[in-house]
């Protein structure tokens, strides 16, 4: 588990600029393609991690729900691909069609984007407003493993309270996950 005073970013920071990542779905996506969007969510995830596969069916069920709502969403795999060939693009375009992402799914293989959000684990989710501030960074729930034991959505409140202009509940708690698989 990974400590708030672990966060690079902290609310209300901008978020950190990004171009020209590869997706799975053959595109090429940077922060400005999300300009239409009043909300975005960028998840740092990959494929191979058990806590990012556990939230992955509650994530995309979110953004099916809110994408007509404001809500863009970019998920990012930074982590190196030799020892994790899991998170190789060919296996990455396999996982996006296989569970029909709502979203594009990019790689970081520099890892520049991931060291400049301070990403630390998969699953880690930041939302940001229309200005591009952060307003919400933190785990998705707190029972990744069984979904029907969640007492605590924080990152469905987050995007509630944001898309009905209210204040966030929690904007921060921590996050678990695998770390980051840096080079």
């Amino acid at each position: 588990m990974a400590e708030l005073d672990a966060f690079k970013l902290q609310i209300g920071d901008d978020a950190p600029g990004f171009e020209h990542l590869p997706g799975a779905d053959g595109k090429s996506w940077g922060l400005d393609d999300f300009d239409r969007s009043p909300l975005l969510l960028v998840v740092f995830s990959c494929n191979h991690c058990p806590y990012a596969q556990a939230w992955e069916g509650r994530i995309i069920e979110l953004v099916r729900e809110f994408a007509t709502k404001g809500l863009g969403t970019i998920m990012i795999n930074s982590n190196e691909t030799v020892n994790y060939p899991d998170d190789r693009m060919d296996r990455m375009v396999e996982r996006a069609r296989s569970k029909g992402y709502p979203f594009p799914y990019v790689r970081d293989d520099d890892q520049s984007v991931a060291k400049a959000y301070g990403a630390l684990v998969t699953p880690h989710p930041f939302l940001f407003d229309r200005e591009r501030r952060l307003i919400f960074q933190g785990k998705p729930d707190d029972s990744w493993q069984v979904p029907s034991k969640v007492k605590r959505a924080f990152l469905r409140e987050a995007i509630e309270s944001a898309v009905a202009k209210k204040p966030i509940p929690t904007p921060l708690s921590s996050v678990i996950g695998c770390t980051i698989k840096w080079k």
